[in-house]
Order: structure tokens, then C-alpha cells, then sequence
């Protein structure tokens, strides 16, 4: 079930006619709508009673309507069939859609488009949730970033495909709507064949009773996914995404021709650069999370999406459209403006990119804490916010135009707002942003290894113990472990401003000596109790103090008396190769030599070794001092 890359994927049946199967749909969605927009916006007298200004912000909301209503049925429809078989009936929908709607295109009749748009909606919303749950059925978790990345890619790169090809048809004159239908209808019936070749996906609860009302199992699936906090905050993140890019993504249209003046050529430029940022930031999540779950990438995307998102605002609002519109090469080539005009693709292409990187992670971090048996409707959950969060962008983009805005100004109050919504969300859940500083300090002080890691349970309590050699190693294996750790922590750390508001954040619990303070240690072991019986993984440092040998120092009894009030089992763990490091004691004193990588260079090579889990009933000092030894070996 391995491979070398993400990449390795596409040559397997497990993966690629599913690829391929949504690469389809995702195209055919943006060739119809791309095709229906750029025509009411470029030739708006073929169509009678259309506003050119709001159509295409009409027409999002019309498509993303049935993620609304049918996204809890989708769901259900998910979880109790085999998902391959889903997936057919949903791709044979999809050729009696584009008759309708190609119907709509020979006849320029508005209608028939707008009930295409909503059709197609409803295909999208029965495919999303069977997407998403068959991922993490087929791939395991080593692969499910990668895998996650490879689908994102695909989408924004089908994206791309679709929009080219929808506004260089809609652009041919009068044969334009005609080969619009023809090329919707045949990208069905192809998407159609390469669908049969997805292999058996069974159903992990066939015994579901579907419930046929959208209302309650709407507000039963929401309720479902609240279950779990960070799960659900991952939806809320997700969505903003969605109103943050759905903003953008129909805004083109006016932007090109209103503020940039260029035809429907540029269009399709800006949203060939807007899906290739995208597809380029999916893809390089593997590579900056290193295969694995990466959650703090999350902040990292957030923050670029705000900084690309402003820029874009001081990039673009004082561009006067020309007296013509210019095609592609006049746009990227005239004196006057080249420089701006670049100025301006190189923020939509990076703020796309940071929203590759935030979305990525979200998924695959759903997809991997959500159980099997409901995780379908979860993401049916997921589209249900997705859609409203999209409608509430639509709506808004509406009423700030009503009153004024410019759409520069749209894009700075959006890319304002992502800062308000990113920090609410990293209050809430602090995980965030603790994964995202444990990724930035490790991925600038060292290049880091771990091995043995499947070994800390997915799920259920545990108790870590691990050698301690600086000041940052809670960090490091907080950035390793695939779950949130309570750390157990001197209170000394405490007393620092910046190191107790990281750990305090990060649920750690300070503990001190009976001796020197009865109460603190004995709120400390309640706490500790407290976390285990919940289920929780507890990290604790049993040497009791930070080495200044190099050595590991004899280990204290806490360990053993925890697994006597609380029986969990214990996984021992061993860090190599941060003595001598600029946190560690080598000198005398942390932070008093030049960090390593100025020393030595950006090659410092850390390790973290996990051990298999002892039992309870078989843990003692001397055991568990053994295993930490062992692990640890000679490298200091």
C-alpha cells in the first residue's frame, strides 16, 4: 500500500479511474458555467431579462443551492451504499443534465441554463460526500495527504481545463453555444466509461435507515460532526476557504473586464493562475508535511491567503481600464501597464497557493479523526457549510457593491477578514497554531527523522515518556505525534511569559515536587488522572529535569504511579540529537551559543525513536528507563 511518491498513485486502479472520474466532472461543471457566464457577461443581448453585472454571482448561488438542501441525503445515500456504485448512478445523472442544459444553449434560453446550473449542482452534491469518504477507505494514512493533494490538484487543474475550454467556445460567435453543448455532453458520457473502472468501495454501514427529510438530517449531521471539536472547526475552516476563493473565482469576470480591461481571454488567465497556485500549493504539501497529517501548515496557508489577498487590494485599485478591451498577449505585454499587470497575477497565483497548503491538511485531518462509519456524512456536513458560506459571499459581494465597493475593495475586505476568522479559529483550537510553530522550528533548525510513530495509538489513552534533553522537546514530538499530547511540564515553565502562554495554549499541565509544593502536585496528578480517563495522550519527562550531562539522568517514580491510579498503556520514546543543540545545557545554559544551523549549517539531523507500547501491568522504573536507553542508543 506504499509508493515513492503522490505521484505513484496514478498508475494504480485504486486511485486513478477515481482521478479521473472526478478530473471529468470537475471540468464539465466550469466548461457549463464558465460557457453560461462569459456569454450573459460578453453578449448579454442573447439573453433576455439578465443583469450582466450580478449574473455571475447569481449563477454561483444557483449552483451551490442543492449543497444546501440534498447534502444531508447525499450523505446518508454515502455511508449505506457501495461508493463505486454511487458513483456510477451519479456520472449516468450527469448525461441527462447536459441534455437538458445543452438544450438551454442551442435555444438561448436563460431558464433551461439556470435549471442546468442547479442540476448540476445537485450532481456535485451527491459526488462530494462519496469523494471524500472513498479516499481514506482505499489509501492509508501515510498516503492520504498525498492522495488528498493529488484530488486537489486535479480539481483546480480540471478547473483550469474547463475554464479554458468553456470561454474559448463561448468567445467563437454564433456556432459558440451549439459546440458548448456538444463538448458538456461529451465529457459526461466520458466521464461515464471511466467510472466503471473504479473498483469495489463497500459500505461501512449498510444498515443505515435513510432519513428523506433534508431539514432534521441536516441539523442531525451538524450535530454529528460537533461531536468532535477540532473536526468540526475543520469544517468551519474549510468553508471559509470556500467564501474566501468563491469570492474570487466569480469575480473574475468583472475584474477582467471592469478594473483590467481585457476580454474574456484574460479571464480565462486569471483563472488558469488562480487554479495553478492551487493545484501547486496541494501538491506541495506532502513535501513540506513530510507524508503526514500536517496541521500546522494550516496557519502558514492562512497567513499568505491574507498578506496575497491585501497586496492584491494596493496591486489593483488604481488600474484604469483602456477605451477596448486587450486580449492575453496586449495585457501582458503593453509598457504602460506589463509591470502591474504582472504585479497582479503573481498575488492571485500566491494567494491561491497558501490556499492549497490550508486546505490540504483540513481534509485529510477530517478524514482521518472522523469514524468510518459516518464519515460520509460528516462531509456532507462539510458541504452543507461549504454552500452556505458560499451564498453568504455571493450575497455579500451583492450588497457591497450596492453600496459602492469597488471590486479591489471587495478583495481587501476579504482578505481582511480571513485574518479575523484565522485568529478566532486558532483561539479556539490552539492545536493549530501549536502543530504550526513545532513545524516552523523544526523545519529551520533541523531536518528531522522519526521512525516508529504508528506506535502511538490513533486512538484512546496512553502514556508517553521520553529522555529530556532541552527546552524545545515537547515541541518537536508535539509536531511528530499524529494526535493532540497534554504535556507534563515543570511550573517553572510557567513563569515565563512567552513559554507559558505556548504551553498553557497546548493543554500542558505544570507539575512540581510533594516537597516543595503539596497542592501543585497534587492538582498536577488529578489533572493527569483526569486526561487518561478521557482518553487522552499524556507526555511525561520522567528524569525530571532537563539533562546537562548529555546523559539520560535516572528516572523518577511518576510514571510507574500514574499507570498504578490509572492502568493505560505506556509508549516509551527517545530523542536523538539535540544535545548540543542552542536549547540544550551542553554549554551550561540553553540560548547562550549560536544556534546550530549558523554554526554547522541547515544540516543538523534530529530523531525521534518510539517504542512499542508496554502494558501496564509490565511497567516499572527500571523497565522503562531500559526501553528509553535502548531507544535512544549512543547519539546523543
Amino acid at each position: 500500500m506504499s509508493h515513492a511518491s503522490q505521484f505513484g498513485l496514478l498508475k494504480q486502479r485504486r486511485f486513478a479511474p477515481f482521478f479521473w472520474t472526478q478530473f471529468c466532472g470537475a471540468a464539465n461543471d466550469n466548461i457549463f458555467k464558465v460557457a453560461f457566464t462569459a456569454l450573459v457577461t460578453y453578449q448579454t443581448a442573447l439573453f433576455g431579462g439578465v443583469n450582466a453585472k450580478t449574473a455571475a454571482f447569481v449563477i454561483s448561488a444557483i449552483f451551490i443551492l442543492p449543497f444546501v438542501l440534498f447534502s444531508a441525503t447525499s450523505g446518508q445515500v454515502s455511508d449505506k451504499y457501495d461508493k463505486a456504485t454511487v458513483m456510477r448512478l451519479v456520472k449516468s445523472l450527469e448525461i441527462a443534465i447536459m441534455l437538458i442544459g445543452g438544450a438551454g444553449f442551442l435555444l438561448h434560453n436563460v431558464w433551461l441554463l439556470y435549471a442546468g446550473t442547479f442540476l448540476m449542482g445537485v450532481h456535485s452534491t451527491l459526488f462530494g460526500p462519496v469523494k471524500y469518504a472513498y479516499l481514506p477507505q482505499q489509501l492509508n494514512e501515510r498516503e492520504l495527504v498525498g492522495g488528498n493533494g493529488m484530488i486537489e490538484m486535479g480539481t483546480f487543474v480540471a478547473i483550469l481545463v474547463g475554464t479554458i475550454i468553456g470561454g474559448e467556445l463561448a468567445d467563437l460567435g454564433g456556432t459558440g453555444p451549439a459546440i458548448v453543448a456538444a463538448v458538456c455532453l461529451g465529457v459526461a458520457v466520458i466521464g461515464r466509461v471511466v467510472v466503471s473502472f473504479v473498483p469495489p468501495s463497500p459500505s461501512d454501514q449498510p444498515s443505515l435507515v435513510i432519513n428523506w427529510n433534508p431539514f432534521t438530517e441536516t441539523w442531525r449531521n451538524l450535530t454529528l460532526a460537533k461531536q468532535n471539536r477540532a473536526v468540526f472547526l475543520s469544517l468551519l475552516g474549510i468553508s471559509w476557504l470556500w467564501f474566501f476563493g468563491a469570492t474570487f473565482l466569480t469575480s473574475f469576470f468583472n475584474f477582467a473586464k471592469d478594473v483590467l480591461g481585457g476580454d474574456p481571454q484574460v479571464v480565462t488567465l486569471l483563472l488558469a493562475t488562480f487554479s495553478i497556485g492551487i493545484g501547486f500549493g496541494s501538491l506541495l504539501c506532502e513535501k513540506l508535511s513530510r507524508g503526514k497529517v500536517e496541521i500546522g501548515l494550516v496557519p502558514f496557508g492562512s497567513i499568505g491567503m491574507t498578506v496575497f489577498a491585501v497586496d492584491l487590494y494596493f496591486s489593483s485599485h488604481t488600474l484604469q481600464p483602456g477605451p477596448s478591451l486587450v486580449g492575453i498577449t496586449a495585457f501582458m505585454t503593453d509598457e504602460a501597464t506589463r509591470f502591474a499587470h504582472l504585479h497582479v497575477m503573481l498575488d492571485l497565483f500566491l494567494l491561491a497557493m497558501f490556499g492549497g497548503l490550508y486546505s490540504v491538511p483540513l481534509y485529510a485531518m477530517i478524514q482521518s479523526r472522523s469514524a468510518p462509519s459516518h464519515r460520509a456524512r460528516i462531509i456532507a456536513a462539510n458541504n452543507i457549510l461549504n454552500s452556505l458560506f458560499m451564498i453568504v459571499s455571493s450575497l455579500m459581494a451583492i450588497a457591497l457593491f450596492s453600496f459602492g465597493f469597488t471590486i479591489p475593495q471587495l478583495f481587501l475586505v476579504v482578505g481582511l477578514l480571513n485574518a479575523v476568522v484565522a485568529i478566532y479559529i486558532y483561539t479556539l483550537v490552539p492545536e493549530f497554531l501549536m502543530r504550526f510553530l513545532a513545524w516552523i522550528l523544526v523545519s529551520t533548525f533541523y531536518r528531522i527523522r522519526a521512525t516508529g510513530v504508528e506506535h502511538i495509538p490513533n486512538d484512546g489513552p496512553a502514556l508517553l515518556v521520553c529522555n529530556h534533553v532541552s527546552f524545545v522537546d515537547a515541541v518537536v514530538i508535539m509536531g511528530e505525534s499524529p494526535r493532540p499530547i497534554r504535556f507534563v511540564m515543570d511550573i517553572g515553565m510557567f513563569r515565563t511569559p512567552l513559554l507559558a502562554w505556548f504551553f498553557k495554549a497546548a493543554g500542558a499541565i505544570g507539575i512540581t515536587s510533594a516537597k516543595a509544593d503539596p497542592k501543585t502536585f497534587a492538582k498536577a496528578n488529578d489533572l493527569i488522572d483526569e486526561a487518561l480517563k478521557a482518553g487522552e495522550l499524556v507526555c511525561i519527562f520522567p528524569e525530571g529535569r532537563i539533562t546537562d550531562t548529555g546523559e539520560i539522568h535516572p528516572f523518577k517514580q511518576g510514571a510507574a504511579r500514574i499507570v498504578e491510579r490509572t492502568p493505560v498503556p505506556v509508549v516509551p520514546m527517545a530523542l536523538r540529537g539535540l544535545w548540543g543543540s542552542w536549547f540544550s545545557r551542553e554549554s551550561g545554559k540553553a540560548f547562550t551559543t549560536l544556534p546550530r544551523p549558523l554554526r554547522q549549517g541547515m544540516t543538523s539531523e534530529l530523531e525521534l525513536v518510539v517504542g512499542a507500547a508496554i502494558p501496564a501491568a509490565e511497567v516499572n522504573v527500571d523497565k522503562l528507563q531500559a526501553e528509553v536507553a535502548e531507544l535512544r542508543g549512543a547519539k546523543k
